[in-house]
C-alpha cells in the first residue's frame, strides 16, 4: 500500500479526554484536583494542517473553546470518527466559519454518522432553512480511502463494543479513538506510521474501549518511531507520573499537544 510522506503535517490535539472530560463535574480525585494543565483534558479532538489546508477530525461539545484556544481562523473540513455526542455535539459552532469564510463547511462521515447527524441536528436539514443554521456540504465515505483537497484519508475500521468507528491513515499518520477492537486486517492498513495516536481510556478492562496495557501492546506491536494515548479518563492517573512507567515511544497525549512530521 502506497502512503503519502512527502506533505508535512501538522498535528495539534485540541482534546485528549472521555466523554465527561477531566476533570468530571463533582470528583475530587487527586487528578481531578491537580494543578497540572497536562491532567485537564477538553473532550477528544484533532487538527491536522496539511499543505496550507486545515482539517478537525470529530468537533464534540468543547469545538467552540478548542477554536478559540488555538486562534483557528480557517476550516476545510470537519472529519467524524463516529456519531457518539462527545464526537459530534460541537458541530453548530461552525457557523462561525461560514460567516468570516463565506463558504459552507465540508464535513465527511460514514452514512450511519451522516443519519445520526441529521437526527442530532434538525434544523440544519430542514427544508426550510433556518437563517443561523450550519451551512455544510455533505460527503458520505465508506471502507475506500478518499480524498480532500488533494490529501488521501485511508479509513481504519474498529469497533466501539459494537459501534462502527472510523480511524484515519493520512501519510505516515494513523489516529483512532473509541476503539475496543482492531482487527488483523485493519492493522495491516496501520503498519508503517511513523505516528500512531491510539485511545486508552483506563488502567483496568472496558467493554468498549483499549486500556492502557492493551494500547501499548498493540502499539508495541506496530513498532512506530512515536505514539500517542488518547481519549484518556481520570482513571487513568496523573499525567506525569503515568508517562514515567510508559514504553520510551509512548505518551499520553495533552490539550494543546503539536506534534510535526
Amino acid at each position: 500500500m502506497q502512503h503519502q510522506t512527502n506533505n508535512k503535517i501538522k498535528v495539534t490535539f485540541l482534546g485528549t479526554g472521555t466523554s465527561m472530560g477531566v476533570p468530571v463535574i463533582t470528583c475530587d480525585c487527586p487528578v481531578c484536583l491537580s494543578q497540572d494543565p497536562h491532567d485537564k483534558r477538553l473532550r477528544t479532538s484533532i487538527m491536522l494542517e496539511i499543505m496550507g489546508n486545515t482539517f478537525v477530525i470529530d468537533c464534540g461539545p468543547d469545538f467552540r473553546i478548542q477554536m478559540l484556544r488555538e486562534h483557528v481562523t480557517n476550516l476545510d473540513a470537519v472529519i467524524f470518527t463516529h456519531e457518539h455526542r462527545d464526537h459530534i455535539a460541537g458541530l453548530d459552532d461552525v457557523r462561525a466559519f461560514n460567516y468570516v469564510l463565506n463558504k459552507k463547511i465540508d464535513i465527511y462521515g460514514t452514512p450511519q454518522v451522516i443519519d445520526a447527524i441529521r437526527v442530532e441536528f434538525p434544523y440544519i436539514f430542514a427544508e426550510t432553512r433556518y437563517f443561523s443554521a450550519p451551512q455544510l456540504s455533505i460527503h458520505p465515505f465508506d471502507e475506500k480511502p478518499f480524498s480532500i483537497r488533494g490529501i488521501e484519508f485511508i479509513p481504519i475500521q474498529v469497533l466501539h463494543e459494537k459501534l462502527p468507528v472510523t480511524g484515519f491513515r493520512v501519510g505516515d499518520f494513523t489516529y483512532i479513538t473509541d476503539a475496543s477492537y482492531i482487527s488483523d486486517e485493519e492493522l495491516e492498513k496501520i503498519k508503517g506510521s511513523r505516528i500512531i495516536v491510539l485511545n486508552s481510556l483506563r488502567n483496568s478492562k472496558h467493554i468498549s474501549h483499549f486500556s492502557v496495557g492493551e494500547a501499548v501492546e498493540i502499539l508495541t506491536k506496530l513498532e512506530p518511531e512515536a505514539a500517542y494515548l488518547t481519549h484518556l479518563s481520570h482513571f487513568v492517573g496523573l499525567h506525569e507520573q503515568v508517562n514515567l512507567k510508559l514504553p520510551d515511544f509512548i505518551k499520553l497525549a495533552y490539550d494543546g499537544l503539536v506534534v510535526t512530521l
